[in-house]
């Protein structure tokens, strides 16, 4: 069953979506990019609050993909106790290497979930490199959020293909990319792990705004999966 993630940016968001029941509360700075990243410290407070009542992720931000600086990035974020991990797979920098430099954080324990860019023309073949590295999982999104919903980016069929490779290796799969109400019902017929939303749930559909309440119920109503505990989805 597919759940709702919803990005939140502060500690009074974080309660927001867990008091409407979200299946994974996700960590960002909107403002800071497609994958800003919150200080640690505040993440760190977040996971605190939320007291494994839900699920936490975290994105490490807009960073290259230089092994050194991705793998600091990715050992400073699991010491915050956060669940899941959001690297970026951002144009050029050395993709293998940086997968590479990831072992001992992932051989720590650390849950890493890859984000790759629809409106990059990710190749679908580097799922299958991720699920050889042991990452936990793989998530198709939009890095230019003017050019329009993930829908608009990517045809079904490709959407679809993602889905299933990432299902076909074992791995957590999430869609996420500008997505609205009106996004749902469609990509809830791939059945991905998860649908990602931030500007959706803002006030003036702007995600750099703060939580609009209705907009937040609304698109927890449209997504039928009963929200759980942190242990029961990452035991």
């Amino acid at each position: 069953m597919t759940g709702m993630l919803a990005s939140v940016g502060t500690l009074e968001e974080a309660e927001q979506v867990l008091r409407t029941g979200a299946n994974i509360i996700d960590l960002k700075a909107p403002a800071a990019g497609a994958l800003g990243a919150l200080p640690t410290g505040d993440v760190k407070a977040i996971v605190q609050r939320i007291g494994g009542q839900r699920p936490v992720s975290a994105t490490i931000g807009d960073l290259p993909l230089i092994p050194a600086t991705v793998a600091d990035a990715v050992a400073a974020m699991a010491a915050t106790g956060v669940d899941f991990i959001k690297i970026g797979f951002f144009p050029g920098g050395d993709p293998r290497s940086s997968i590479a430099a990831l072992g001992e954080s992932i051989n720590n324990g650390a849950r890493l979930v890859a984000v790759l860019f629809a409106d990059q023309n990710p190749e679908l073949a580097m799922i299958a490199k991720l699920a050889a590295a042991d990452f936990t999982g793989v998530m198709l999104d939009t890095m230019d959020k003017q050019q329009g919903s993930l829908r608009h980016i990517c045809p079904p069929d490709t959407l679809h293909s993602f889905v299933a490779e990432a299902k076909a290796h074992s791995l957590l799969c999430g869609l996420a990319g500008s997505l609205g109400a009106q996004d749902i019902a469609p990509l809830l017929e791939l059945a991905p792990d998860y649908l990602g939303f931030r500007g959706a749930l803002c006030h003036q559909n702007q995600r750099t705004n703060g939580l609009d309440r209705a907009a937040v119920e609304r698109i927890r109503a449209a997504i039928a999966c009963p929200a759980v505990t942190r242990q029961a989805v990452v035991a």
